[in-house]
């Protein structure tokens, strides 16, 4: 295959040959970095999604959106309302224009199909959180869990049949390549995502007293609470980027030293990554790409040892680890932390190795893969 016709999208022919697919447009994250480092490689593929709400993804208006019907439902971007019309949303669109079709997701947009002559790449972030590796943080409450198993039970029925659509996967790190060999049976090949967050000259400081750092969504998954709890005993300044259903909880739990940023726009965030001691990542997550942009500042982390975590800190280099999820594991671990000290240039390096330029070959490589297979 000659990889330079899926570049640019360009040329005589009348055939749109790439396009993009992703579970919803509704939010800024990780994930939502990696479609824009594709769209740089692909720049006039269209986006297609379940749903698209423009006033909490300015980001995507370099796209051409294309919506599915339940983009004229009622809110629409609330995916958790219509999670059992996922799969029907993304089975009903038509790709057989394309040459090459690229599902990024966590959810259902690897569901779509396609043609024998459509190549279908998944690049996946992590099997289906709440039916599998996140099940027990989502179902809780017993009669939540009771009353949704109908719908539970046929999601995971359907997670598994469409995680054999796509001719190939590729995981965002080794721990989600693990994880679809456990729940798909499916093979994958690392592909680690960019570190792709701004560097500019001049940045505002924001506190002239050192503190430690939370960039997470406020979600029961991510741990935070363990972190609040922690530095509720430790007393040291923290301060949390991040909106989620937690918040409200969380925020009546934390004591005067916690301060809740709430959502930021990246030029802010840029001024607490440059002035932060180090960030906080409590959660077992599928890569933690907010470690490297701290890294990418010359911040080490304090990191749970288990997960993503595992391919970005190195130990006593960029970071340290803790090693149970509780708040007294982590107090020991940043009690020990303020005590050390790092260097800056070493946490900056490693962010290096996840540049987008690596990031562009690898991924042009495994398509060259996919297609001579």
């Amino acid at each position: 295959m000659n990889s330079s016709r899926f570049d640019n999208n360009s040329g005589n022919s009348k055939k749109k040959r790439v396009a993009l697919v992703y579970d919803r447009v509704n939010k800024w994250g990780g994930a939502e970095r990696v479609l824009l480092s594709l769209h740089k490689i692909f720049p006039q593929a269209p986006l297609y999604t379940s749903a698209y709400n423009p006033k909490k993804a300015p980001w995507a208006k370099v796209f051409d959106v294309r919506t599915s019907f339940l983009q004229k439902f009622p809110f629409s971007s609330r995916h958790e309302l219509y999670a059992p019309l996922m799969p029907l949303a993304f089975e009903s669109f038509n790709f057989d224009k394309y040459d090459l079709v690229i599902s990024v997701t966590s959810e259902s947009a690897k569901g779509i199909i396609t043609k024998p002559d459509t190549a279908h790449i998944c690049y996946l972030l992590t099997p289906t959180r709440y039916l599998w590796s996140g099940y027990r943080d989502y179902f809780k409450n017993k009669w939540f869990r009771y009353l949704s198993y109908p719908a539970v039970s046929y999601l995971r029925f359907w997670d598994k049949i469409a995680a054999q659509r796509p001719d190939a996967y590729l995981a965002i790190s080794n721990e989600v390549q693990s994880r679809t060999k456990k729940y798909y049976g499916r093979d994958s090949k690392v592909v680690y995502p960019p570190v792709t967050i701004s560097h500019p000259k001049k940045i505002k400081s924001v506190s002239a007293v050192p503190y430690y750092l939370i960039v997470s969504r406020l979600v029961p998954y991510k741990k935070v609470d363990i972190v609040v709890r922690a530095f509720n005993k430790l007393g040291f300044p923290l301060k949390i980027v991040g909106t989620g259903s937690q918040e409200s909880t969380l925020k009546k739990m934390a004591k005067d030293n916690i301060e809740f940023l709430g959502h930021l726009t990246e030029k802010e965030l840029l001024g607490y990554y440059q002035g932060c001691k180090c960030l906080i990542f409590p959660g077992i997550e599928d890569f933690g790409l907010t470690i490297l942009e701290a890294n990418s500042f010359g911040k080490p982390a304090v990191a749970y040892k288990d997960g993503g975590a595992l391919e970005t800190v190195v130990e006593g280099k960029t970071g340290i680890f803790f090693d149970k999820l509780t708040p007294d594991s982590l107090t020991r671990a940043v009690r020990k932390f303020d005590k050390m000290s790092f260097d800056s240039k070493t946490c900056m390096k490693r962010a290096g190795e996840f540049s987008f330029i690596n990031f562009k070959n690898n991924f042009r490589s495994e398509i060259k893969r996919v297609k001579r297979a």
